[in-house]
């Protein structure tokens, strides 16, 4: 049975199958595990990552700085995965749902609402994250969110 929320707490990294790489994913995260989480996303300049936090990254490179940035960081961010699906095409999966969590840093705490898709692929070592895609749900969480991570709400890139 599948549960209801994906928080990767008791759980252990099983990359044969999407769950088992989505629950590695949370494992990784709440856990600020660097090695777990680059054992869960696809190595090389394939994957990509788009949030209103890490802005776009291109490449494992670029998406494990700001991994390691959040990880080292002053603040506490805890996510679980719910009212998800996941879907299996072949050789792709694609996890779609919502997170919730907080974000606790010297400033402040917050409950976090996240917009989330995640697409995964199979490979020789098990599946592996593609790309990850995040919304957080309201405005004024967002500026919230950018306060306790950065200590100012982010300005859009204008080009």
């Amino acid at each position: 049975m599948i549960p209801a929320a994906i928080h990767g707490k008791g759980a252990a990294f099983d990359l044969r199958s999407p769950f088992g790489a989505l629950t590695s994913f949370y494992l990784a995260f709440n856990n600020r595990n660097l090695l777990g989480m680059e054992s869960v996303w696809l190595g090389g300049q394939e994957p990509s990552m788009d949030n209103p936090i890490g802005g776009i990254r291109r490449g494992w490179a670029e998406i494990k700085a700001g991994y390691e940035t959040l990880f080292s960081g002053n603040a506490r961010v805890e996510a679980e995965f719910h009212d998800y699906t996941i879907q299996e095409f072949g050789s792709v999966a694609l996890a779609i749902g919502r997170e919730r969590g907080w974000c606790e840093s010297p400033a402040g705490k917050m409950t976090l609402a996240i917009r989330t898709s995640r697409i995964f692929v199979r490979t020789n070592e098990g599946w592996k994250q593609l790309h990850h895609h995040g919304s957080v749900e309201y405005p004024a969480m967002l500026e919230q969110y950018q306060k306790l991570l950065f200590g100012r709400p982010l300005t859009p890139a204008v080009s």
